[in-house]
């Protein structure tokens, strides 16, 4: 049995390189507070630059960050925005930045439902939706990436009950703090699913890179969200 280490037990670490152009103000301490709960699984159509896809998002498995997209896609925040990063063996991640790369304001973060999300069975399998955001699990604002291939590393880790909390990770037992194992482990949210349009999402996910200074992964040509509206 071993005692946590945060430099070694980093999971957040890497994921967080990857997607961590989530963005979140240093001003921005408050967790977004919940909007009135849909009576359904919402339906977002975004038609992009290169076609349009539409997903559905898990109200039951993940409620507030359903309902902080929703509120997003009502206020028009996604209208154009851009797929600022493109990693085709990964994901595509967008809904933040516009053509020039300037990140659009926010709401205050909405709190991080990984545990919730994956124990209503939803994980990061190709195909599905979710939460983009910075080391700080609760850090969430309107950024969202689409997973191109399994990517079971950005799944949280479930933890048992009490404080401190041992469980497995990756064929270790690790004893820890519960507030600590949670920062460590806590995965990214998904909270829906491409139901219509993959082929776009294999599209914009094959489209050239490049460097835009200090981001990487960038699309050459800008693939922009055109529009995002519920479907009804």
């Amino acid at each position: 049995m071993k005692t946590l280490n945060l430099r070694r037990l980093a999971l957040c670490l890497t994921a967080g390189l990857a997607l961590g152009f989530a963005a979140v103000s240093i001003a921005q301490t408050s967790i977004a507070s919940s909007t009135p709960k849909p009576s359904h699984n919402p339906k977002v159509k975004f038609a992009t630059s290169m076609g349009d896809f539409v997903v559905e998002l898990n109200h039951d498995a993940a409620p507030k960050t359903v309902d902080n997209i929703v509120q997003y896609v009502k206020d028009k925040h996604y209208d154009g925005t851009i797929f600022h990063r493109v990693i085709p063996t990964f994901m595509i991640q967008g809904g933040g930045m516009d053509a020039n790369m300037v990140e659009r304001k926010t709401r205050a973060p909405v709190m991080h439902e990984g545990q919730a999300s994956l124990a209503k069975g939803l994980k990061n399998v190709r195909g599905s939706l979710a939460m983009a955001r910075t080391n700080d699990p609760n850090s969430g604002t309107a950024q969202f990436f689409v997973n191109t291939v399994d990517n079971a590393f950005l799944d949280p880790v479930a933890l048992p009950d009490g404080d401190p909390v041992t469980f497995n990770y990756r064929g270790q037992s690790v004893t820890a703090p519960r507030a600590q194992a949670m920062a460590n482990v806590a995965g990214y949210t998904v909270f829906g699913k491409v139901v219509s349009g993959m082929d776009i999402v294999d599209k914009i996910k094959d489209v050239p890179t490049g460097n835009k200074a200090p981001h990487s992964n960038v699309p050459t040509t800008a693939v922009t969200i055109i529009k995002a509206t519920l479907e009804k």
